[in-house]
C-alpha cells in the first residue's frame, strides 16, 4: 500500500530534460525560439557502472545544459541503438520530453522509497563519484525522474551554468561543459 506523502515531500526539481534527435539543431531552436543559453556541451558522456533494467549496459550519448530562469534545460542525444532509458520513451528520430531531475541527500534511502512506491528503477550508474538513477514514473506523472546523488562539485558546475545565463548577450551560444 502506498503512503499518501512520500519521504521527499517539498523536494525541488531543478531540471527538465528532452531527448532530441539532433543536439546541435535542438540547441539552436531553444536559443532562437526561447532565448535560452548559453548551452554547455558534453559530447559522448563518460558514465561508469551503468545498469539498464538490472543488467550491465552502455549508452553513447551527448548532453547540453543551459539555464532558463530557475530551471535547468537538458538536451540529450543518444548516438547508439542500444536499449536505454532514453529509448524507452523516445524512439530514434523523435524529440520528446523525458525527465525531471532532483538531488538526493540520502541516495540509498530515497531509491528505496521509490521502490516502496512500486516504481521501477530502470537505470543506475555513476558520473565520476556521483551516483545517478532513473526512476520510471511514466504511469504516475508521464515522465521519468532522475535522481542525482548530492555532490558539491556538481552543484558548483550547475551554478556556473546558471551564472552564465544571467545577462547573457547571445554570444558563444555553445560552450564546452568542462
Amino acid at each position: 500500500m502506498r503512503r499518501e506523502l512520500p519521504l521527499f515531500l517539498g523536494r525541488a526539481y531543478f531540471q527538465n530534460a528532452w531527448v532530441v534527435d539532433d543536439l546541435q539543431a535542438a540547441m539552436r531552436r531553444w536559443t532562437q525560439t526561447c532565448g535560452v543559453g548559453p548551452f554547455f556541451l558534453l559530447e559522448h558522456v563518460a558514465m561508469q557502472d551503468v545498469t539498464y533494467r538490472g543488467q550491465p549496459a552502455t549508452v553513447d550519448c551527448s548532453i547540453a545544459l543551459a539555464q532558463a530562469g530557475p530551471t535547468q534545460i537538458e538536451l540529450i542525444e543518444q548516438h547508439c541503438d542500444q536499449p536505454s532509458v532514453y529509448r524507452d520513451l523516445v524512439p530514434r528520430g523523435q524529440t520528446r520530453f523525458h525527465h525531471v531531475a532532483t538531488f538526493a541527500t540520502d541516495y540509498d534511502r530515497e531509491l528505496a522509497e521509490y521502490r516502496a512506491q512500486g516504481l521501477r528503477i530502470t537505470t543506475t550508474g555513476r558520473f565520476g563519484e556521483m551516483r545517478f538513477a532513473y526512476i520510471d514514473a511514466t504511469h504516475e506523472i508521464d515522465c521519468v525522474i532522475e535522481l542525482l546523488e548530492e555532490s558539491q562539485p556538481l552543484r558548483e558546475h550547475f551554478a556556473h551554468i546558471a551564472a552564465a545565463a544571467v545577462d547573457w548577450d547571445g554570444r558563444d551560444p555553445v560552450r564546452p561543459a568542462f
